[in-house]
């Protein structure tokens, strides 16, 4: 958190504490702006007076209650609220003052913070307003500046992306066309494969014709081989009847 950050949480719960002191009907309600040189850890001083005891103690309480309700703010230390004529409430940034009316003319804080600023609550809730304004109008002069980044934050993996598509590209258009050529690789391996069975059945379909000539060959031979043998038979038969003449020609002599 900024020091700016911190005055203003702090001049919020100043603010706060004041408004207890006007419900409550406290007097002379007085913030004082201390001197960074001389305030040491605190930034403010609340001071209001008080007409009696109870009306200190119950300006008090409801301070501590609404600030702890609202913001969970607690006072670091109490003190003097057994008394009631002078009450402190320590919030390290600022000091709350519950006076009773003699008691703060006696002690006179605002005169020995001379280097003080004091500021009425109407005063100090207006310069409060007028920093929260600024404060806003130079974040909405940044928000376009902002929004600008974002964006681009937004848009970078989107470019990142882009880039890495572009590279993919090549990649994926040459995996497609490995993709598409595969069914073709395969019918080649296919035909590779099978180129040899195609050869044999090439050189069946040649012998086909000598292997069906040879096997009419085989049907014509009986028929050449009847011949041969009816020749043989005629040998026979004749050889059968020259015989008797051949005898007869023996008997005549």
């Amino acid at each position: 958190m900024t020091t700016s950050q911190v005055k203003q949480e702090t001049r919020i719960l100043v603010q706060a504490a004041a408004a207890v002191c006007e419900d409550k009907k406290g007097e002379d309600t007085r913030i004082l702006e201390l001197d960074p040189v001389d305030s040491g850890l605190s930034d403010f001083f609340l001071i209001t007076s008080a007409t009696n005891e109870r009306q200190a103690v119950a300006i008090a309480d409801d301070i501590e209650f609404r600030l702890k309700r609202d913001f969970g703010a607690y006072a670091h230390s109490v003190e003097g609220r057994r008394q009631g004529e002078w009450i402190l409430l320590d919030y390290v940034d600022f000091v709350v003052h519950v006076f009773l009316t003699e008691r703060r003319a006696f002690y006179d804080i605002e005169r020995l913070r001379k280097s003080a600023r004091p500021l009425t609550p109407a005063e100090f809730d207006a310069e409060l307003k007028a920093e929260l304004a600024e404060k806003t109008r130079t974040v909405r002069e940044k928000a376009p500046v902002v929004s600008k980044a974002k964006k681009a934050v937004k848009k970078a993996p989107v470019v990142a992306k882009a880039k890495k598509t572009v590279k993919i590209a090549p990649v994926v258009a040459k995996a497609k066309k490995a993709v598409k050529k595969a069914p073709v690789v395969a019918k080649a391996k296919k035909a590779v494969k099978k180129a040899p069975v195609v050869a044999k059945a090439k050189k069946a379909v040649k012998k086909a014709p000598v292997v069906a000539k040879a096997k009419k060959a085989v049907k014509k031979a009986p028929v050449a081989a009847k011949p041969k043998t009816a020749a043989k038979k005629t040998q026979v038969k004749s050889k059968t009847k020259a015989k008797p003449v051949a005898k007869k020609k023996s008997a005549g002599r």
